[in-house]
């Protein structure tokens, strides 16, 4: 195609300038403003249209909504002066003033400072004063570590289990071995005597658990079920029931008389190091090496809460004997929690006894006793979680100073004493001492 058929350039441009210039030159430049009138109606009908059903909250949320909070502070502020200001939210206010503005609760600072005073005494509670406790006696005799300690009902003896395989039956008031018990063919890790019925029971890393009539002192009755060693066992206070944990990953639950497993309480993943059994739900407890304490349904046979609070292996449990609520022990920092029952809802960290916790007792003054298996003992006030006492297993002479652990702990029905057995084959009891 020839470039002499195509059209001149010149007036295609001008028409084409024309065009542009007739439908550019209508609209409004910076100089044109928007009345004031017209913006008005503009607002009222947008804010009709989007906002009508929301300015202001329904009747039930209304009631719900607390006092004004704080005042605005009096002094002056430097006003940001750069930028374009919007005579819009002046406009707004104008036109609707929903909902209407409430006078402040904090009218004043002092009444701010004095609010805040108040809170923060709320939060601080005092705790309850406590005796210091000292050691009263040591008692030797077994021949391998104390691994568990129960006391009679009667408060007129205790008996222990250690590695040497023997329960041993001790006089409280004196202090004097009154019978050994022999059977078991490891060591013996669990301890109860029933407060209804002349028995004990014991359990070891044999895999059994035995039942001893304490006016014959012999086994009349064994529990078969469990595939490994059994590490607690804890009866319970008004039914005919014998709850057992171990190694086995499980807790199992026995009728005491006909020797049957009525559950299998089947879930964690790894040794279930202590069990404990209260009257009302949760009826049964179990603190395990997954880490984990589970609240069972003792009549179902099924987990109703799991707390995954701690980071290690749940080693002791302890339920205080009127509060309704429970603490679990672990190893590291923070690592003793106190739990509200029935829910378990978590209360707070016993923080500060640093060492892998293998033991909990709680009397019902509120004195909470930890020890650990470097020999750490700590004394607690059980309301507010404050540490009042911290002592450290004296291994006997002879025994080696890694021998300073503490297994278990037990405080007597009357609560003024406390025993403990540990890895130095010695059981010691410690008393509060008189003012």
């Amino acid at each position: 195609m020839s470039t002499s058929a195509l059209p001149p350039l010149n007036p295609l441009l001008q028409t084409c300038g024309k065009r542009t210039r007739d439908i550019f030159a209508s609209c409004p430049d910076d100089s044109m403003v928007e009345e004031e009138k017209s913006a008005r109606i503009r607002l009222s009908v947008k804010m009709n249209d989007e906002y009508k059903d929301v300015r202001e909250l329904p009747a039930s949320l209304l009631a719900q909504q607390g006092p004004v909070g704080p005042a605005r502070p009096r002094e002056q502020r430097k006003a940001i002066t750069a930028g374009p200001s919007s005579d819009t939210s002046r406009m707004i206010a104008a036109i609707d003033n929903t909902p209407t503005p409430q006078p402040s609760t904090f009218t004043s600072n002092n009444n701010l400072s004095k609010a805040l005073q108040l809170h923060k005494t709320t939060r601080t509670i005092k705790p309850t004063y406590h005796p210091p406790w000292k050691l009263m006696r040591v008692i030797s005799g077994h021949l391998g570590w104390v691994r568990s300690v129960a006391v009679e009902p009667g408060n007129q003896w205790f008996a222990t289990g250690a590695g040497d395989r023997v329960i041993k039956i001790w006089d409280l008031a004196s202090g004097e071995l009154k019978l050994s018990l022999t059977g078991h063919i490891s060591t013996v890790r669990g301890l109860a005597v029933s407060s209804r019925h002349p028995y004990l029971f014991s359990c070891g890393e044999d895999k059994m658990v035995k039942c001893w009539d304490l006016e014959a002192n012999k086994v009349i009755r064994h529990y078969h079920g469990h595939l490994s060693g059994v590490y607690a066992l804890s009866l319970h206070p008004t039914l005919d029931i014998l709850v057992t944990s171990g190694r086995d990953a499980s807790a199992r639950v026995w009728d005491m008389r006909t020797k049957a497993q009525i559950h299998v309480l089947a879930g964690h993943t790894a040794t279930v190091a202590d069990v404990k059994c209260q009257e009302s739900d949760p009826q049964v407890i179990t603190g395990s090496m997954d880490s984990t304490v589970r609240l069972w349904d003792l009549a179902a046979g099924k987990t109703m809460v799991t707390l995954t609070h701690h980071k290690k292996s749940v080693r002791a449990l302890a339920i205080h004997p009127t509060e309704y609520s429970f603490a679990s022990a672990s190893a590291g920092g923070n690592n003793i929690k106190k739990w509200k029952c029935p829910e378990g809802t978590f209360v707070f960290n016993f923080s500060g006894h640093n060492a892998i916790i293998n033991t909990l007792s709680v009397n019902s003054e509120g004195v909470f006793f930890s020890g650990g298996d470097n020999g750490t003992l700590t004394l607690w006030d059980y309301d507010t979680g404050t540490a009042f006492q911290n002592m450290d297993d004296i291994p006997q002479p002879g025994s080696l100073e890694a021998e300073a652990g503490v297994f278990c702990s037990t405080f007597d029905a009357t609560g003024t004493r406390l025993i403990t057995g540990g890895a130095d084959k010695t059981i010691k009891v410690y008393a509060e001492q008189s003012q």
